[in-house]
Order: C-alpha cells, then sequence, then structure tokens
C-alpha cells in the first residue's frame, strides 16, 4: 500500500466512526446526598417588648418577654432536629409601678385551640400586643412548627378584673 492509500483508508475510518451513532446508555446517574444530621437543639431568640397603653382613661405599661425554657419537652421535625419550646410572661403594670396582672403561658395554656400534631410538633413562637377596646386587653398569640411559616393564631384578652381568655383566632383563618 503506497502513502496515499494509507491517508485515505485513515481518512474514511476517521469520518466513519465520527460520524457513527453514539452508544446510549439506560443507567441513570444520581448524585448521592447525604441527609442532614440533627445539630444540638435549637432556640428562638429571647425577646422583650414594653408598650405604653392608655386603658379605661389610665396609663399602663405592657411588657411582654418570651425566653426559651429547657424544662418544657422539645419537639422534634420530620429530620429529627430538636427545637427548645419558650415560655411567655405577660405583665401588665399600672402606671405607679404596681403589678394590675402577671402571666406566664407555656404552650400547654393554648392545647384547647391545638390539634394533635401541634401539640406534639409546635412551639410556643409569639405573643404581641395588639389594642385596648373596652373593658379587654388583646393580645395576639402563635404556636408554630418551627422554622416555617406554619402556624395557629390565636387571641389572648386580659379583662379590667385581670381574667384571662384564649381563643383561637377565626379571622386569621
Amino acid at each position: 500500500m503506497n502513502y496515499k492509500s494509507v491517508m485515505a483508508l485513515a481518512f474514511v475510518g476517521l469520518i466513519t466512526v465520527s460520524c457513527g451513532k453514539k452508544k446510549q446508555h439506560d443507567d441513570i446517574i444520581v448524585q448521592e446526598t447525604e441527609t442532614p444530621q440533627p445539630q444540638a437543639p435549637i432556640r428562638m431568640q429571647d425577646y422583650k417588648d414594653i408598650k405604653d397603653v392608655q386603658w379605661l382613661g389610665k396609663q399602663y405599661q405592657v411588657e411582654v418577654t418570651r425566653t426559651a425554657d429547657d424544662s418544657l419537652k422539645m419537639v422534634k421535625d420530620e429530620l429529627g432536629q430538636q427545637f427548645v419550646d419558650n415560655r411567655i410572661t405577660l405583665r401588665v403594670i399600672r402606671s405607679d409601678g404596681s403589678i394590675f396582672c402577671t402571666k406566664t403561658f407555656t404552650k400547654s395554656a393554648f392545647d384547647g385551640c391545638l390539634d394533635d400534631d401541634y401539640r406534639k410538633t409546635g412551639i410556643l413562637e409569639g405573643f404581641v400586643f395588639d389594642k385596648a377596646e373596652g373593658n379587654q386587653l388583646y393580645f395576639a398569640a402563635s404556636v408554630c412548627h418551627p422554622q416555617t411559616d406554619e402556624y395557629i393564631p390565636m387571641v389572648v384578652t386580659v379583662s379590667n378584673f385581670a381574667e384571662v381568655g384564649i381563643a383561637k383566632d377565626q379571622q386569621m383563618e
């Protein structure tokens, strides 16, 4: 074979190989992902809010304090991550500094407004002053699934006799 013949055969072979159909694989390649391992129990940041309130013609101060409480039963999410539940303390203080009302809330105080899922996997998250109307102070409270936007809204009232009422917030549903 001469040089030109060898080159022609090599060229034909190269074209045949490059124009040939690529071999298809039926294999599906999936990257392995690691399931995140639960970390130490997660705690919400402590919180304190103080508001001056005009109520029944007098000046009051409403103080709401939220504290992560290790003595309460922890909850777990679907990945096994633990969360510390919260304790919330409400104080209503008269203008002379005397205490009109002090009440401490845990998730169990809202038990009548919760379903089994929130009793087991929810934490007491929010509690804020809403308004003073008539003989009632109104507060918005919530029990949530930690680190989600899922929560049950509730209304807490304090009467002028320091009686506390708790109900599911029907307007938020």
